[in-house]
């Protein structure tokens, strides 16, 4: 399996997670260019694209699902309230009928060779979920935008070999920042964002022996620095009761302006 980042931050967010034979995308929040860009240092062109999965309703997911899909007809996976939101979104134009996909979170499903299990997480959005893909042999997982954790996100995510996870802010920046007082608490709530501490100490539950790649993804632009993130999940990890260490796995940081380097596993 591989997987690349095409984009990923509070202004826009595109995965890319496939095998030799099929092509997903988790999220489409950005231009089409970019996603084309993205396709191209893959190898790949929009028709290979056999689904996009959304993880929730919010602009920097969805934003530019409408353009990609005039351009080319891709099946949309996604809970039944994101689904019917999207149907009912004009600020994305006229998408082709019969494209949707709806499923409830928890719920296993198969796009070719890969198997797909989607688990429930806590946002504030209308009924977000984050995904686990699987080849049969390795398993690549997304997590983002979820205010908190528990010992069901822990037990779905573990044994991955591949994983973009949520580092979002550092709580520092955020509180002494510009953002208005209303905001700040949005995000620091239990269905807002992870900080950098927060995705330190749940990395710290998921490591195994499996894990072979990490990727922080969906930075702040306002509140996070990419080698702040990167410092203080290691820091985390390294601090925390686990024989595994950050230095044992690759580690990168997901730019929110360009693809990443793309992780086979």
């Amino acid at each position: 399996m591989r997987m690349m980042s095409i984009a990923s931050g509070s202004s826009g967010n595109c995965i890319y997670v496939g095998t030799e034979s099929t092509h997903i995308l988790i999220d489409d929040g950005v231009s089409k260019k970019k996603v084309l860009e993205g396709l191209n240092k893959l190898d790949l062109k929009a028709e290979d694209i056999n689904a996009v999965l959304i993880t929730h309703e919010h602009d920097d997911h969805i934003g530019g699902l409408g353009v990609f899909e005039r351009h080319s007809v891709t099946p949309v996976y996604g809970t039944e309230k994101v689904v019917g939101y999207i149907r009912n979104y004009s600020k994305l134009g006229n998408i082709p009928e019969g494209i949707y996909h709806s499923f409830k979170a928890g719920d296993t499903f198969k796009i070719r060779d890969i198997e797909i299990t989607t688990t429930s997480i806590s946002h504030d959005a209308a009924d977000p979920v984050a995904y686990v893909l699987s080849d049969g042999r390795k398993k690549a997982g997304v997590i983002t935008d979820l205010g908190q954790y528990d010992e069901r996100i822990i037990d779905s995510f573990s044994n991955l070999n591949c994983m973009l996870i949520e580092a979002n802010h550092d709580i520092n920046m955020l509180m002494t920042g510009r953002y208005p007082y209303y905001l700040k608490q949005r995000i620091l709530g239990t269905r807002g964002h992870l900080s950098n501490e927060s995705c330190g100490k749940l990395l710290s539950e998921l490591l195994n022996d499996n894990i072979e790649h990490l990727l922080l993804g969906h930075l702040s632009k306002e509140n996070n620095f990419p080698e702040l993130a990167y410092e203080t999940v290691k820091n985390e990890i390294n601090i925390a009761d686990n024989y595994h260490k950050a230095d044992d796995f690759d580690i990168q940081v997901a730019a929110r302006d360009r693809a990443s380097d793309i992780i086979i596993f």
